[in-house]
């Protein structure tokens, strides 16, 4: 299954590092994708997408570190359960 929790479970929110539904979004609006050229991107279907943006369940496993290299690659800032993450280059102030 694409999404955290499985049918008649329910979401597991706060279980442990992840990315948030803001983050999400604005990861993708980063990148100027729809919710389907998102999915493209993860291997995924765009109702999952909806899914973690509308905060119904949260990415785990392999679509977590997906988001985060995606977001690495991009040089975009965020914050996934509490840790940041911005490029070395930006710190050293390097174009």
């Amino acid at each position: 299954m694409d999404t955290e929790g499985g049918p008649g479970r329910g979401p597991r929110r706060g279980s442990g590092p992840g990315w948030e539904a803001t983050s999400i979004r604005a990861l993708r609006r980063h990148l100027r994708l729809s919710q389907t050229g998102m999915a493209a991107e993860l291997g995924s279907r765009q109702q999952t997408v909806s899914e973690w943006e509308t905060g119904l369940y949260r990415p785990r496993g392999a679509s977590v570190r997906l988001l985060t290299i995606i977001a690495e690659r991009a040089g975009f800032e965020y914050e996934a359960s509490g840790s940041s993450y911005k490029r070395e280059d930006e710190d050293a102030g390097a174009p």
